[in-house]
């Protein structure tokens, strides 16, 4: 295991060191690019020369400010005559100089301009620019518990409607690598003692040429899990082939008895593993073992899994949605580029937008894991505790990650202390009190799933949805998590104005607010506003929120086709759904617009837009007449409940109409 992270850190060394060399390289064509602009030659005297000497000139008095709309001419010039490097060189400084001044979003809007440059001109040299932009990219999301099933199962369904193998209806399956945990090491057992919960998947690690871990299996059956096996090919792919090794492996792996998420050769995209490099091999050989295994061990879900850099080298070693059940990711964040105190700082990069590229190609019709992630809580190269860090970042792990992305349906934490290891960053859980504590308390969490099974689901049926236009209404109480990521990183507070007064201030994360139905009338306003540790106003967003009526018959909670509404003042609930319900027959004329409804002796009429009703003939007056809205028939809550003999009470805090019938 350990071997298998070094090499990981590798790979980010190696990123990192091809980055730099793409910075040399950035230096070198823009050493070029004035050469050949500032040899002798008639075009001096153009316009083009002129923009370039007077930006010049300001830059060596120190004003950069002025020399910015010369950039921007010399940069919008190339990009019209197709030098696609020069346009990369001059947007490039007016990415670097609005970051200096702290003009985000113009820097932003320049980084994805330098990258788009340097992808014309066939470099990835951009990549890093993007990196930075995610960094400094501000974001304000909410997201708002829902109980709807119907709609959180919709979500979190491929394209297709079908679930793949092992894969939960929504929900995220919880997994550890716990081998080298003081507290827990390979006793999976103890997992639920040491955090407050079972694991559903534990990772373990295998090599070609050995045996089937049976003894990850023994321990994993103990606890009542899945096991995830990252089997390397140590020696390349070249001794990968259908042999008797193989078909004893496969049989082993049957007769475990439990589910085996089999994660091939990962990482494949790195130069630092020995199976990079020829992705048509890897793909030939990913397909023979998901062959083999779909004929001798159907226990197996094949686990493609590049690493989340780098991003332009994963989509050439994809098998094909035939020979894959899921994708998988080794996503990692450090507080500095490979644990190197003397590199740029890492800690403005966020894990939530890593994942988005891999989960925009291939979400739509694979479930996701991240099948090896960590968070530092402490830097041994630089001596430095980052424990805020890392909770900020394992709340965006564990609650903000699953609810953005409904089709990420498992993580499992690299839970390793690597002082020994080149990165030096410690990502153990049960080191800090703190983060083992704050760990916990996330995981604790219903939809985070702890047993795989075929469709399974949270225990208590809730989940998260976006709050936007499709997501703005719900009923009796509710809870928002917002996710907010600021270029100052740490969040002082966060504020929340109803309807333009603020009604919570958070200082704390998970910074969430609970809603009770009463408190959020039709057509509120909610403001969320992010305070940085100065306490200076860094951002703001608007939502649209509102909350519904609920009606609840004998102690049932109903829901309708058309929701109960506020009319006038009055609370008006569906009169034919609560009549039938209560055992009523109900007629409708279309052309008198009269409703007759009877249980029973009793007979009811009434006629929609008008007050008067007819109880066994004799006249009531309604509050507020029934109308139609949307086709369907609504009348006062209190008539309708009371009709039949039903007793009817109203929970204000909630907003819920309680109709006893007795029976």
């Amino acid at each position: 295991m350990k071997t298998s992270r070094t090499q990981g850190q590798w790979g980010r060394s190696s990123i990192s060191n091809k980055l730099k060399h793409a910075g040399v390289m950035t230096l070198v064509s823009s050493m070029l690019a004035v050469s050949l602009v500032s040899a002798p030659h008639a075009a001096r005297a153009d316009i083009v020369w002129d923009h370039w000497q007077l930006a010049d000139s300001l830059v060596s008095k120190g004003n950069k400010a002025e020399a910015v709309p010369h950039w921007q001419y010399l940069a919008d010039h190339y990009a019209s005559i197709g030098e696609w490097e020069n346009a990369a060189l001059f947007y490039g400084k007016l990415d670097a100089y609005f970051d200096s001044i702290g003009d985000y979003d113009q820097a932003i809007r320049y980084y994805e301009l330098e990258n788009e440059y340097w992808v014309k001109a066939g470099k990835d040299w951009g990549a890093v620019k993007l990196q930075r932009a995610d960094q400094i990219r501000t974001t304000v999301e909410l997201y708002m518990q829902d109980s709807d099933q119907t709609e959180l199962q919709a979500r979190a369904l491929p394209t297709n409607g079908k679930l793949a193998k092992f894969e939960p209806a929504y929900g995220t399956y919880l997994g550890l690598y716990s081998e080298q945990d003081p507290k827990v090491g390979n006793l999976f057992t103890k997992t639920e003692s040491v955090y407050g919960k079972k694991h559903a998947i534990y990772l373990a690690y295998a090599h070609w040429g050995q045996p089937f871990p049976s003894s990850y299996v023994k321990r994993a059956k103990e606890a009542g899990a899945a096991l995830q096996i990252a089997w390397e090919p140590d020696d390349g792919l070249d001794p990968v082939a259908d042999n008797a090794y193989l078909r004893k492996w496969a049989q082993d792996a049957k007769a475990a008895g439990i589910p085996i998420f089999l994660r091939f050769a990962g990482e494949m995209n790195g130069a630092w593993v020995k199976w990079h490099g020829n992705p048509s091999q890897y793909i030939e050989k990913f397909r023979m073992l998901h062959d083999v295994f779909a004929a001798e061990a159907p226990n197996i879900a094949m686990v493609w899994s590049p690493g989340d850099v780098p991003a332009n080298d994963i989509d050439p070693y994809y098998p094909g949605d035939a020979y894959v059940d899921w994708v998988g990711v080794s996503l990692y964040i450090e507080p500095y580029e490979n644990g190197d105190p003397s590199l740029p700082p890492m800690i403005a990069t966020s894990n939530v937008e890593r994942l988005t590229r891999l989960y925009n190609t291939y979400a739509d019709r694979k479930p996701l894991m991240l099948a090896e992630t960590g968070v530092p809580h402490y830097s041994h190269s630089a001596g430095e505790d980052f424990t805020e860090w890392a909770k900020l970042n394992l709340q965006r792990l564990y609650e903000i990650m699953p609810y953005k992305y409904p089709r990420l349906k498992a993580i499992t934490y690299f839970n390793v202390d690597q002082k020994m290891d080149n990165a030096k960053n410690d990502y153990s859980l049960s080191d800090s009190a703190a983060v083992q504590s704050y760990y916990s308390k996330l995981i604790a969490n219903p939809y985070l799933l702890d047993n795989v099974s075929q469709a399974a689901k949270p225990a208590d049926g809730i989940g998260y949805v976006p709050l936007d236009a499709n997501h703005q209404t719900f009923a009796k109480k509710t809870k928002l998590v917002p996710f907010v990521k600021i270029p100052d990183i740490y969040i002082g507070k966060v504020e929340y104005a109803l309807n333009g007064r603020v009604i919570a201030t958070q200082t704390e994360l998970p910074y969430g607010l609970e809603l009770q139905a009463g408190e959020v009338p039709e057509g509120s306003v909610l403001q969320l506003r992010v305070f940085n540790k100065s306490g200076k106003q860094v951002a703001s967003r608007t939502f649209g929120l509102s909350s519904q009526v609920s009606v609840q018959i004998d102690g049932k909670n109903e829901a309708f086709e058309q929701p109960p509404a506020i009319i006038n003042g009055s609370t008006m609930t569906p009169l034919r759904a609560i009549f039938e319900k209560l055992g009523a027959t109900v007629e409708y004329e279309a052309q008198t617009r009269k409703v007759t409804a009877r249980k029973g002796s009793t007979t009811i009429q009434l006629t929609i837009d008008q007050t008067t009703v007819y109880l066994n003939g004799k006249a009531m007056q309604l509050d507020e007449p029934a109308q139609l809205v949307n086709g369907f028939t609504l009348a006062p809550a209190r008539f309708v409940g009371e009709a039949f003999g039903g007793k009817v009470t109203w929970d204000g805090t909630s907003r819920t109409v309680t109709i006893a019938t007795g029976n």
